[in-house]
């Protein structure tokens, strides 16, 4: 790998920025499916050195954002019992539920631990057998191979007091069901390196031709995708709509096989609820019959609450790309990072909050 300074090379971006100029005779509308590249896009004022007649969106994918909220409201009511030690990445302990958030509950005495790797999680259920640990286990493609690993390994040195609460989420479907709206807006997609370094990129290739649409796997990098934007738009002005790749110096057409065997040992597809979006079909992962020990939601007897999303928020626009954070009236007023009216101004790959922190004015 080259060293990142070449990655935000601004001679290089403005050179780019250049050629993409010279080559565009029509308005196009390209998405961004990464959290990461969208704050890349708005940190490094990507989208201002594009041609006008360019727009781009920002897709659902962030994590954070599109856990249902039901599984939200799972997690702060596991977080209330006695015997439970709740285990989060930081992001996840502001994300507003129906009522409250994790933040809140460990404010009231809950013992919510924010951890950096899922081994975290087991390291605290080996140190306190008389609790009940609990992983709240949220991501895309590139999470859930190192949350299963953990899986596993809890089932290997035979760990009773750990389970986790599943919320993995898949990329390509949410991607087919933009692009089945009657109203979809995006001529091509920038898919996210990250996820394709795990998986692949073979799932596109029907996505392209059935919906003849071109996707560039890009990187995170303010060059990256100023590279993954002119490749997309040379692909849309000669009407192409395949697949290639940018990320080549870590996406590989088949991923890693075995980070794909690890998924295929602990998980299933699920049809799943994705906050503000709705339910999305086999665009989730659930724990495999063998492994279900160690599901949450078996082993806690958990009320089912009536949930109501608060409808201020316009985070279900956004997160289709219909909207733009700024078009909330909301925005940097009444909902802010110390107080979200949603989960795109919460997660450090949220929209919102991206435009809040480099854009706001």
């Amino acid at each position: 790998m080259k060293y990142i300074d070449e990655y935000r090379d601004q001679e290089k971006i403005e050179k780019l920025s250049r050629k993409i100029a010279q080559i565009v005779t029509r308005p196009w509308k390209i998405m961004e499916v990464c959290g990461g590249q969208t704050h890349t896009i708005v940190r490094y004022n990507l989208n201002k050195l594009l041609p006008k007649r360019i727009e781009l969106l920002h897709g659902p994918g962030c994590p954070v954002c599109v856990t249902p909220l039901a599984i939200i409201d799972q997690a702060i009511e596991l977080a209330t019992k006695k015997e439970v030690i709740l285990c989060s990445y930081g992001d996840m302990l502001r994300v507003p539920g129906s009522k409250k958030n994790l933040l809140a509950i460990k404010a009231e005495g809950g013992d919510v631990r924010v951890i950096y790797s899922p081994i975290d999680s087991l390291k605290i259920a080996l140190a306190n057998p008389q609790k009940q640990i609990v992983f709240l286990a949220i991501g895309f493609e590139t999470t859930a191979p190192a949350n299963a690993q953990a899986i596993i390994q809890a089932k290997r040195i035979g760990l009773k007091n750990f389970s986790v609460i599943c919320a993995q989420v898949l990329v390509a479907p949410a991607i087919e069901l933009i692009l089945n709206s009657p109203d979809c807006p995006v001529n091509g997609f920038l898919a996210a390196g990250h996820v394709c370094t795990i998986t692949g990129f073979a799932d596109y290739l029907p996505l392209a031709e059935k919906y003849h649409i071109p996707f560039v796997v890009t990187g995170f990098e303010p060059l990256d995708i100023m590279q993954g934007i002119f490749i997309c738009l040379e692909m849309l002005e000669k009407k192409q709509f395949s697949v290639k790749n940018q990320y080549q110096r870590s996406a590989s057409f088949s991923g890693n096989l075995p980070a794909k065997e690890v998924l295929s040992e602990v998980f299933q597809k699920q049809n799943l609820e994705w906050r503000g979006i709705g339910e999305i079909k086999e665009s989730g992962l659930c724990l495999k019959e063998k492994y279900a020990f160690f599901d949450a939601s078996r082993r806690f007897t958990i009320k089912q609450k009536e949930i109501s999303a608060n409808h201020e928020c316009i985070s279900n626009l956004i997160l289709q790309g219909k909207k733009k954070p700024k078009d909330c009236p909301k925005f940097a007023k009444n909902c802010n990072p110390e107080q979200p009216l949603g989960a795109t101004m919460v997660s450090s790959e949220g929209a919102c909050a991206a435009y809040y922190h480099y854009q706001k004015d």
